[in-house]
C-alpha cells in the first residue's frame, strides 16, 4: 500500500505490520486499562506494595493476638494501650520535630495548623475507642462486615478533598475485596465463631460505623500530610495530640481498671508486644500510603483478620474452614486489581505558557537560593485538604 493510499484510508501501516495478537492487546489496554502481559501487571512496585501491605496486616495480627491474651487475663484497658502507643510516638517523632529549625519546628507547625492536627488526632483516638467499645454490644460478624464501611467513606472523602479520581476497575476491585470479606464472615459462621455480645446490637453497629467514618477522616489526613508535607510531621503531631486526648480519656474512664491489673512479667510482655506492634504499624503505614494511597492500604488490611484467624487455629484452637483460604485469595486478587491501574488527580493543570514561566522562575529562584546558601532540602506546602 502506498503512502497516499494509507493516508486516504486512515490506516496506520506500522500498526498493520504488527501481529494480530499485539494489535488486539493494544485494544484491550485501551478498553480496560490492564496490560496483557503478566510482567506488565506484576511490576516490582506492585509486588513491593503487596508485600508491604501484608506486613501491615501481620502487625495488626500481632495486636489482635496480644489483645486476646490480655482479655483472657481479664485486662480490658484499650485506652491505656492506645495511650502507650501515642506516648511512644511522642517520645520519638515529636522530639524530632522539636529539634528542627525554621518552619519545620513543632512550634511553627502548631502556630498555623494546630486545629487541623487536633481534628486528625481526635478522629484517630476515638476511632480506636469506638470499635473496641462495639464488642460489648454487638457480634464479631457485624463488626467485620460494618468495619468495611471505611473503604467507601474513604474513597468519597478522597474524591472531594484529595481530588482523587477512580476508574471502573477500582470500583470492581473494591467489590471483589468485599466479597472476600463476605467469605471470611461465612467461614466464621460455619466455624461457629460468631463471638461477642448482642446486648444492644443497634448501638454496637452504630459504634462500628462511627469508627469507620473516623478512621476514614484520619486516613485522608494522613495521606495528604505524608504526600505533601512529611511523614515525620504526621507522626509527630499524631503523637502529640494522641497522647493528650487519650491521656484525658484514660484518666476519666480507666483509672479503676488500671488499678485492678495484677501486674507480672506475663502481663508486662503482652503490653510490650501490643505497643511495639502498634508503634511499628503507625511508623510503617505512612510509607505504604505514600507509595500507593490510603484506600489501597485499607484494602490490604482486610487480610489482617485472616492472619489473626490462622494464628488462632494454633493458639486458641479455632476451627479451620476452607472458606478462609478462599477469602484470602479473593481479597488478594481484588487488591492486585486496584493497584494494577493507577488512580489520577482531578487537580487543574497549568497552561503550557504558565508552566514554562513557572519553570523558568523556579530555576532562577533555585540559583539565587543556592548562591545565598539558603536552599533547603525539602519543600513544605500548606495543609489545606480539610
Amino acid at each position: 500500500m502506498t503512502e497516499e493510499q494509507r493516508t486516504c484510508t486512515g490506516i496506520d501501516l506500522g500498526e498493520m505490520e504488527l501481529p494480530v495478537e499485539d494489535r488486539l492487546c493494544g485494544k484491550m489496554r485501551t478498553a480496560c486499562g490492564f496490560h496483557c502481559y503478566l510482567k506488565d501487571v506484576f511490576t516490582w512496585h506492585l509486588l513491593k506494595t503487596i508485600a508491604m501491605g501484608q506486613v501491615l496486616s501481620l502487625l495488626i495480627c500481632g495486636t489482635a493476638v496480644s489483645c486476646q491474651y490480655l482479655a483472657d487475663a481479664k485486662v480490658e484497658t484499650p485506652m491505656l494501650q492506645s495511650f502507650l502507643n501515642y506516648a511512644l510516638l511522642l517520645l520519638t517523632y515529636t522530639s524530632i520535630l522539636s529539634f528542627r529549625k525554621g518552619d519545620r519546628n513543632i512550634l511553627k507547625i502548631l502556630k498555623t495548623k494546630w486545629w487541623k492536627y487536633l481534628i486528625m488526632g481526635l478522629a484517630d483516638v476515638e476511632a480506636n475507642y469506638a470499635v473496641v467499645k462495639a464488642y460489648q454490644f454487638t457480634t464479631l460478624t457485624s463488626i467485620q462486615l460494618l468495619d468495611c464501611f471505611v473503604i467507601p467513606v474513604l474513597m468519597l472523602l478522597s474524591w472531594f478533598f484529595l481530588k482523587t479520581r477512580y476508574k471502573l476497575v477500582h470500583y470492581v476491585a473494591v467489590v471483589v475485596c468485599l466479597l472476600g470479606v463476605g467469605a471470611m464472615v461465612g467461614a466464621d459462621i460455619v466455624a461457629e465463631r460468631d463471638q461477642g455480645s448482642s446486648s444492644d446490637v443497634l448501638l454496637g453497629d452504630g459504634l462500628v460505623l462511627l469508627s469507620a467514618v473516623l478512621y476514614a477522616v484520619s486516613n485522608v489526613c494522613q495521606e495528604h500530610t505524608v504526600k505533601n508535607l512529611s511523614r515525620v510531621e504526621f507522626l509527630g503531631t499524631m503523637g502529640l495530640f494522641g497522647t493528650v486526648i487519650s491521656g484525658i480519656q484514660l484518666a476519666v474512664l480507666e483509672t479503676q481498671a488500671i488499678a485492678d491489673i495484677k501486674w507480672d512479667l506475663h502481663i508486662a510482655l503482652l503490653f510490650a508486644v501490643y505497643v511495639l506492634c502498634m508503634y511499628a504499624l503507625y511508623s510503617f503505614m505512612p510509607v505504604v500510603v505514600k507509595m500507593t494511597s490510603a484506600t489501597a492500604v485499607n484494602l490490604s488490611l482486610l487480610t489482617a483478620d485472616l492472619f489473626s484467624l490462622f494464628c488462632g487455629m494454633f493458639l486458641f484452637h479455632y476451627l479451620f474452614s476452607a472458606l478462609y483460604i478462599v477469602s484470602f485469595v479473593v481479597i488478594s486478587v481484588g487488591f492486585v486489581m486496584f493497584n494494577a491501574v493507577p488512580t489520577y488527580s482531578a487537580l487543574p493543570e497549568e497552561p503550557a505558557e504558565e508552566a514554562a514561566d513557572h519553570t523558568a522562575q523556579s530555576s532562577s529562584d533555585y540559583q539565587q537560593a543556592a548562591y545565598a546558601g539558603s536552599l533547603t532540602s525539602e519543600t513544605y506546602t500548606v495543609f489545606d485538604a480539610l
